[in-house]
């Protein structure tokens, strides 16, 4: 599936200059999902680990998904990879270079414990891994980041309740890191009720909670995820849509929604981005941000999100404006650093 954005006019390629070099920040993102095919056969190798492919070409002949599940199954297959404090720096270094490409100057990044972990990896190595390459990139560059540790939906409550357990002796050590906890996987047959008891401690332990909900679940798994779960942001949340009441009352609390517009129409959530809800969304009042989700897969870093829905729904320059807007006002930044983001971007807008 061809998701390139050609300017077909003037200004087109001027709002597309514009979106290339604007401030940007990214709340949906997952790490795993950064992991490139030429780093994958890199680690695979550096482990002698054996892919299933015979090139890289092959590998990405295999990124054609039908649905969620088609993705996961080749996502859990490519973090075999990953074994070592290096390999998740390195992983996490490359993202991290990509973002700043495209002017990213802040990302809540999600990672996924037990999909390293039922591998036999600690989830010291996980975090320290990530955690390293995170804080190099905040000494040298100024680049903010946020840790989100996400439950597997798929698996059971007892299984997030042992990693979150595993991982809070590790939380003084990254406490300038992790605030945020999560839960992705597979959506269907995995409503959030089936966490609240998780959540409910993550809750009690001054957690920033998040869930992903209403991408391939119903718009029921959006109010489960914000009254069982009591969640600040909703990830995905394009079905919200389904439910006019669930609409008016996620306007009215500018609940954050983090969508991922090249996921959506890579996952066939979408069948064309020209469907895509994200306009009419935005147009209701709703929060709704722009991000990534797991770009390494889905064809597309922050840029290539923005340029693609920018163009399919022919979205004007103050639309997108608001967009990087809605996505410094949902991060987990102090007031201040949000205050400082918003002055870069108005500064930004002001000299384009």
């Amino acid at each position: 599936m061809n998701t390139a954005v050609t300017p077909s006019s003037a200004s087109g390629a001027a709002l597309d200059a514009f979106i290339a070099g604007m401030p940007k920040t990214e709340l949906h993102l997952h790490i795993e999902g950064t992991l490139e095919p030429e780093l994958m056969f890199a680690l695979a190798q550096r482990n002698q680990i054996a892919l299933p492919y015979a090139s890289v070409e092959a590998l990405r002949a295999a990124y054609n998904f039908s649905d969620l599940q088609s993705f996961l199954d080749l996502y859990y297959a490519g973090a075999n990879v990953l074994r070592t404090e290096q390999d998740f720096y390195d992983m996490t270094a490359a993202y991290i270079a990509r973002a700043q490409a495209d002017q990213v100057r802040h990302a809540e990044i999600f990672f996924d414990p037990q999909t390293h972990t039922e591998r036999g990896i600690p989830i010291a190595t996980v975090f320290a891994g990530i955690a390293a390459a995170l804080r190099d990139a905040r000494r040298r560059d100024g680049f903010g980041s946020v840790m989100i540790m996400s439950f597997l939906r798929h698996l059971s409550e007892e299984d997030a309740f042992a990693t979150l357990e595993a991982a809070l002796p590790l939380r003084e050590q990254y406490a300038d890191l992790w605030l945020g906890i999560g839960l992705d996987s597979s959506e269907r047959g995995n409503p959030p009720e089936k966490f609240e008891r998780v959540y409910a401690r993550c809750r009690e332990l001054g957690f920033r909670l998040v869930a992903h909900a209403g991408e391939e679940g119903p718009a029921a798994y959006v109010i489960g995820a914000l009254d069982t779960l009591h969640v600040e942001r909703i990830d995905h949340g394009v079905r919200s849509e389904e439910d006019p009441a669930l609409m008016q009352r996620l306007a009215q609390q500018r609940t954050p929604l983090t969508v991922c517009p090249l996921s959506n129409l890579k996952l066939c959530v979408v069948k064309d981005m020209a469907e895509h809800n994200l306009a009419r969304l935005l147009d209701a009042g709703l929060a709704v941000t722009v991000n990534s989700d797991d770009p390494a897969y889905f064809g597309g870093y922050m840029n290539a999100n923005y340029h693609a829905v920018a163009r399919a729904l022919d979205l004007s320059r103050e639309q997108v404006l608001q967009l990087a807007r809605n996505g410094i006002d949902a991060c987990f930044l102090a007031d201040e650093d949000k205050a400082t983001l918003h002055q870069e971007l108005e500064q930004y807008a002001a000299a384009h």
